[in-house]
């Protein structure tokens, strides 16, 4: 993963390209390997972790109503995240994790291991959804920062 990981700040850096990250299911995974990158803070910006409901409202406005109806791990929240650290952070990309690591606070509808990633590059948002079936926690986490990491080597390419 740190070949990827050089690759993307690479890719970042030659595009003149800043970066911002809001985590929740990964509690900072991500931005960890990020900032295992020498001279990084040429482009990373900033790094959120916002875990509960009340640091996603406070913190980045999603709105409580929003997360009654349709949860913390849905699409519209992911897209919300990375809509609102944009405006924070004023960054070229911005990226949202949310999502269910597990062992338990899955349903049926949402199941652990459901994960919602969302990238937002200049104007153009990307919100997938993924299923990693692994009851790990640490799976799960390092899946959804692998799968992170590829959409977005994808969409900087």
């Amino acid at each position: 993963m740190n070949l990827l990981v050089n690759k993307i700040v690479n890719k970042l850096r030659k595009k003149k390209l800043t970066i911002s990250i809001v985590e929740s299911c990964t509690g900072g995974l991500l931005s960890s390997y990020l900032t295992s990158i020498p001279n990084v803070s040429e482009i990373y910006i900033m790094g959120l972790i916002a875990y509960s409901n009340k640091s996603k409202n406070s913190l980045l406005n999603i709105p409580k109503k929003t997360l009654l109806k349709h949860g913390t791990v849905s699409r519209q929240t992911c897209v919300l995240m990375v809509q609102n650290l944009n405006k924070l952070a004023r960054t070229d990309v911005s990226i949202s994790t949310t999502g269910i690591a597990g062992p338990s606070g899955g349903t049926t509808k949402k199941p652990v291991g459901l994960i919602y990633v969302g990238i937002k590059i200049k104007k153009k948002i990307v919100c997938k959804k993924f299923l990693i079936k692994n009851k790990s926690r640490n799976f799960i986490q390092k899946e959804t920062v692998k799968k992170t990491l590829r959409l977005l080597f994808n969409l900087v390419s």
